[in-house]
C-alpha cells in the first residue's frame, strides 16, 4: 500500500512544476521592439547633446591651451572658472541622463513585463501548476518533472509558434 501511495504522490508531483524564462518571453514581445525602439532614439538624443557639450569643452579648452599665456590675470581666472562651469555641466547632465533614460526604460519596460508575467500566471493555473521557476535564475531543472511553458505563454501572448528569442545576455 505505501509503494502504490508513492507512485500516486510521485505521478501526481510530476506535472506541478513549471519553468520559464521570463526576459526569453519579453524577447519574443512585439512591444518589447516599439520600446527599445523608444530607449535608442531617447540615447541617441542623449549622446547627441554630451558629444555637443563635450565639443564645446575641447574647444574652449584648446583656446585657452593657446592663449593663456597672452591673457591677463582676470581673463585666465575668467577662462578658467568658465571651464570649471562646462565641466560641472557636463557632470550634472550626465547624471541626469542616466537617471532619465533609466526611468524612461523602467516605465516602458514594466508593463511589458507585468503583460508576460500575467501571461505567465494564466498559463500556470490553467495547468494546476504549485510553482513556476525563472530558468534565469535556476541552476538546474528535470525536464521530465516540469513543465516548458514557453510554448503556453507564446500562444497565449499571440506569439508565432515559429519565432525565438535572440540571444538572451543574462
Amino acid at each position: 500500500m505505501l509503494c502504490a501511495l508513492g507512485v500516486t504522490f510521485s505521478a501526481n508531483a510530476q506535472n506541478k512544476f513549471g519553468h520559464i524564462s521570463i526576459n526569453e518571453v519579453v524577447n519574443l514581445m512585439t512591444e518589447r521592439d516599439s520600446a527599445v525602439v523608444q530607449l535608442n532614439r531617447y540615447q541617441a538624443e542623449l549622446i547627441e547633446e554630451m558629444e555637443a557639450m563635450q565639443t564645446e569643452y575641447n574647444n574652449k579648452i584648446n583656446t585657452y591651451q593657446q592663449k593663456q599665456a597672452t591673457w591677463s590675470t582676470a581673463v585666465r581666472e575668467s577662462k578658467e572658472a568658465e571651464l570649471q562651469e562646462i565641466v560641472q555641466r557636463i557632470q550634472t547632465f550626465e547624471q541626469t541622463a542616466t537617471n532619465d533614460l533609466n526611468n524612461l526604460q523602467n516605465s516602458l519596460m514594466s508593463p511589458i513585463y507585468q503583460k508576460a508575467q500575467d501571461a505567465i500566471d494564466k498559463v500556470a493555473k490553467s495547468r494546476g501548476l504549485v510553482f513556476v521557476f525563472d530558468t534565469t535564475t535556476v541552476l538546474y531543472i528535470d525536464a521530465a518533472q516540469s513543465t516548458d511553458l514557453l510554448p503556453l505563454v507564446k500562444t497565449e501572448l499571440g506569439i508565432p509558434a515559429a519565432k525565438v528569442s535572440p540571444t538572451v545576455i543574462e
